[in-house]
């Protein structure tokens, strides 16, 4: 009796579930934020909750398609991890952001300027170079949790959905007053410049990817050597 091999999602497919999932989580966090600065009815707890769920679903949605990456950031961790190969990876990024822009254009449509409210920024007082280094750190974070519930199915999956949308809250807790706690460049980079906050932008690319990178290279130290379910995980192939 042969081994059942696992399936694997057609490559537009995983790209649409990118997409589709980036725009949520972009969509999500902004326009809470939008909403905290606006009306005074939001509290931080919502802020930061409000994110982690988001991740959470749209984790548990799309992991079996594409596993979910949504962040540039991410994609980039499991390229230098090696379970990915760094073609895939830029089209998953175009996908990534290519969602981010499709929420904040529903954004701009309701709020035109104020989506500056819902791009992350550094927090009254901090200067860039503590809310870089908060974005690295919170970023390891996140890129670890990740790797660490690789398992044979899903390194991104289902059973890693709650792990992840934990992680993102707490960093939120953690680090939202400093730098907003993006973790992700396309969730704050495409707000960002449509706000006329572009200036800020490298904080929120340079922080995230070195979180990551610096993640997936200290990764072996802990996980060893990713095996054939990790790479499996890393494109979602269930």
């Amino acid at each position: 009796m042969s081994e059942e091999r696992p399936r694997e999602s057609p490559l537009p497919r995983k790209l649409y579930a990118e997409v589709l999932g980036t725009f949520f989580v972009t969509l999500t966090p902004a326009v809470v934020d939008i909403l905290y600065y606006t009306t005074g009815h939001l509290e931080d707890l919502t802020r930061w909750l409000a994110r982690g769920f988001a991740v959470t679903a749209v984790i548990y949605s799309f992991s079996e398609v594409s596993g979910a990456h949504v962040d540039p950031a991410v994609s980039l961790g499991f390229v230098a991890r090696g379970v990915m190969a760094p073609w895939k990876a830029a089209l998953y990024v175009i996908a990534q952001f290519a969602g981010a822009f499709g929420a904040c254009a529903l954004i701009w449509l309701g709020w035109g300027p104020a989506i500056a409210l819902g791009a992350s920024h550094p927090g009254p007082g901090q200067p860039a170079f503590h809310a870089l280094i908060a974005e690295i750190v919170l970023t390891f974070f996140l890129m670890t949790v990740i790797l660490a519930t690789a398992d044979a199915e899903f390194a991104v999956g289902k059973q890693a959905a709650l792990a992840v949308g934990f992680t993102v809250a707490v960093c939120g807790f953690i680090g939202g007053p400093i730098s907003g706690a993006s973790m992700n460049p396309a969730r704050s980079i495409v707000p960002q410049i449509l706000g006329g906050l572009g200036g800020i932008s490298w904080i929120y690319l340079v922080g995230p990817c070195a979180g990551a990178l610096l993640a997936a290279l200290v990764a072996p130290l802990a996980l060893g050597s990713p095996d054939r379910g990790e790479r499996q995980a890393a494109e979602g192939d269930s």
